[in-house]
């Protein structure tokens, strides 16, 4: 997972291509959109890092950096 490549999807792109992209990589399907990743794993994580965080910023109201510590605990969580 790579911090500036999240923030390049979420700067850049809407919800709704994120999420066509998201689809297009499950699908291995060709990606309208640049996705920084050395594979598509990590493509895929990063898509979905910056789906969550433009939800998050959505719903609660928040700038990126609070959205991105956020899903950075979640991560923590899940992988302790």
């Amino acid at each position: 997972m790579k911090i500036p490549a999240i923030k390049k999807l979420v700067e850049a792109h809407s919800l709704e291509t994120l999420m066509a992209a998201e689809a297009a990589i499950v699908d291995e399907q060709p990606v309208a959109i640049e996705v920084e990743g050395d594979d598509e794993g990590e493509q895929l994580t990063h898509v979905l890092a910056a789906v969550w965080i433009l939800n998050h910023m959505e719903d609660n109201g928040t700038d990126f950096k609070t959205a991105l510590r956020e899903y950075t605990k979640k991560v923590r969580v899940s992988i302790s």
